[in-house]
């Protein structure tokens, strides 16, 4: 299961590609959205197989600009499958009456206390990550990964650096980086 604050990544996505613009001196194509979803399937522990993935995104906007395909209407209720997994992806808008803070959290106790669900990677905005580390202090049988750009300081789970990711489904390679400085 993957649950992913969508206005987080896209504005995480924004920042990136303007700042790898300016240092690479090209151009920066919209993220692949199913190569960044792989990449956070892999590095929440996910290896190739005949695995079946939930690929949930909360957000406010109604698309992800920064990415591709972008539009939610266009990804709600579709999946795609490949070597890694069949991930079939569902995004829900937030209604007026609640915060995408609670409402994240609120889906994140739903699925931690899920018995059939044994893998999480959590991809929220760092504005609410103390309310995602107190939601976790009890999570148990289960393996979780939460993805930020920057290290996170205590946690019942596993983390990793969602620039990578990001990079990654930007078409932003380290040798590329390597040889601009």
């Amino acid at each position: 299961m993957v649950l992913v604050d969508g206005d987080y990544i896209n504005k995480v996505a924004f920042d990136l590609t303007v700042n790898f613009e300016r240092m690479l001196e090209r151009r920066i194509p919209q993220a692949d959205l199913p190569h960044w979803i792989d990449c956070v399937a892999l590095d929440g522990g996910i290896r190739e197989g005949d695995n079946n993935v939930q690929v949930v995104f909360i957000h406010k906007k109604d698309k992800l600009t920064n990415f591709k395909p972008s539009a939610y209407n266009d990804i709600d209720g579709k999946a795609f499958k490949d070597t890694i997994a069949e991930f079939e992806m569902s995004a829900y808008p937030v209604e007026e009456i609640i915060s995408k803070e609670d409402f994240f959290i609120q889906v994140l106790s739903l699925l931690k206390n899920e018995k059939e669900i044994k893998r999480i990677m959590v991809v929220p905005d760092i504005a609410y990550i103390n309310n995602v580390k107190h939601e976790l202090r009890d999570a148990e049988d289960k393996s979780i990964t939460v993805f930020a750009m920057q290290p996170i300081a205590g946690g019942n789970f596993r983390q990793e650096i969602l620039g990578y990711s990001l990079m990654s489904a930007l078409g932003i390679t380290a040798e590329e980086i390597e040889k601009k400085q």
